[in-house]
Parts: C-alpha cells; structure tokens; sequence
C-alpha cells in the first residue's frame, strides 16, 4: 500500500491566494499575494507535494497562471499536482514545461473522454490524475470550476478511465469544499469499495488533524485540505508534528 499523503490546496484568482466556499466564486476572498511563500511555508514543515489551483483557468478554459506554478516550480522542490484550464495536449505539455510534475484534469475528461484516455497512454498513470467532483445529492460530476453540471455519474465516469488504465482520481464532495463540515466518509467508501487498486485523493470538508487520520484509516491514499489551514484550524506545527508521526 502507498505512504498515506498530506497535500495543501492553493487556490489561485489573478495570481493570488484565494478561498471559496462551496466552490462558488461570490465567495471569493483573497488571503495572500505571496502564493510562492504559502508554498514555501508548506515545504518547511516537511510537505512534500501541493495541489495548485488555477481558477482563472478553470473559468476560462485554458490555464492562466502559469507564472504563479513556475514560481513554485522554479523556488521549491515541491512536486506541483496543476489543475484548472487543462484541456488540451498543448495546456499539458506547457503545464510539464512550467514544472508541473502532474495535472489534474476535469472538464476534458467530461467533454472529451478518449482525449483524457490518450493523456493516460501519451504521458502515463503516474502523470495524470482524474479529478471526479461532484454533489452525492445526484452524484453528477460537476466541471468548469464547479459551474456547470454534467448529466455524467460519478461512478460510471471512473469505471470508464479504470478500465483503460487510471490509477489516481480526487474526488470531491462539492457541498463541504471550504465549509469544513467534514469529509464525506460514505462518498470514498462506496468509491475505495468499487475501485479498491485505484489511488483515491479525498477533497472536501476538512475541519482538523483528525480527519486525515479517520481516511487514512478509512483506506485513502491521500488528502487535500486548504480552508482549515487558512482558518487556522490546522497549523504549521500540526502539520509538521503529523508528518513527523507518520514518515
């Protein structure tokens, strides 16, 4: 079984560290103008890879903070996970050639599923992770940052890419994204019980510590957590002191 993982959010609008609720964009709130610093302080306290956010990206289509991931790239040794715009074999080339060391994709493997199935044969399964989010109300996937519905369900989705060789998916819960409620235990159960060799990220509803150590033992891989952090809920210290229990 793979070393359980800990992965900070950013969230990025304009280059700068932002936080949302529930992933709608009137919540909008920024909290830095420093995301390099935000990741540094991460890679301090022993974080070994961050999930970088493009919303800009995720909005418009196409990825618009490339700066802010070469700046991490270029000023950490932080393994950047890059999400937000990706849909074409151009945006993940550029996301590679920025420092990228995987992508996350969502919309494209929406709209276009066998283009994402090449991503998984063109650049490999340690490269490429599915992000699958959605509101187990209807467990519909939800693209486009969250904006627009698909009428695809969230199991037959991963079902499709499994079959031609995924090997990690995020799955968030979008109703607790940023209202730190807490994770959705039922949602990755049913998912790690259906797929039990895929690698699950859990995205959504962190509230503290605690909760990474209820997934763990929950049987996910790893975790991201963002809002708590921010909030204070989580600090440096904790993070470090949890890395430091569980090398």
């Amino acid at each position: 079984m793979s070393k359980f993982e800990i992965i900070p959010s950013i969230w990025l609008i304009n280059g700068k560290c932002v936080r949302l609720q529930r992933g709608d964009f009137a919540t909008e709130e920024v909290i830095s103008t420093n995301p390099l610093g935000i990741a540094q302080d991460f890679e301090s306290v022993g974080i070994k890879r961050i999930h970088l956010v493009d919303l800009d990206g995720a909005r418009r289509g196409e990825p618009k903070n490339y700066h802010i991931l070469e700046a991490i790239a270029g000023y950490t040794n932080l393994m950047v996970d890059f999400t937000g715009g990706v849909l074409t074999d151009g945006d993940v080339i550029k996301s590679f050639e920025n420092g990228a060391k995987t992508v996350t994709i969502s919309t494209a493997a929406a709209n276009h599923p066998e283009r994402f199935a090449q991503f998984i044969l063109s650049y490999g399964r340690e490269k490429i992770i599915l992000a699958a989010d959605t509101n187990p109300v209807d467990n519909k996937i939800k693209i486009r940052g969250w904006l627009k519905k698909t009428k695809i369900d969230l199991f037959d989705h991963i079902e499709f890419f499994h079959e031609r060789g995924l090997k990690y998916v995020k799955v968030s819960d979008t109703s607790r994204d940023g209202v730190m409620e807490g994770p959705n235990l039922t949602l990755y159960q049913d998912v790690l019980t259906k797929f039990p060799s895929i690698n699950l990220r859990a995205s959504g509803g962190i509230r503290g510590v605690d909760d990474f150590k209820i997934l763990r033992e929950l049987g996910v891989q790893s975790v991201l957590f963002g809002r708590a952090f921010f909030e204070g809920k989580i600090s440096l210290n904790d993070i470090e002191k949890f890395l430091g229990e569980n090398p």
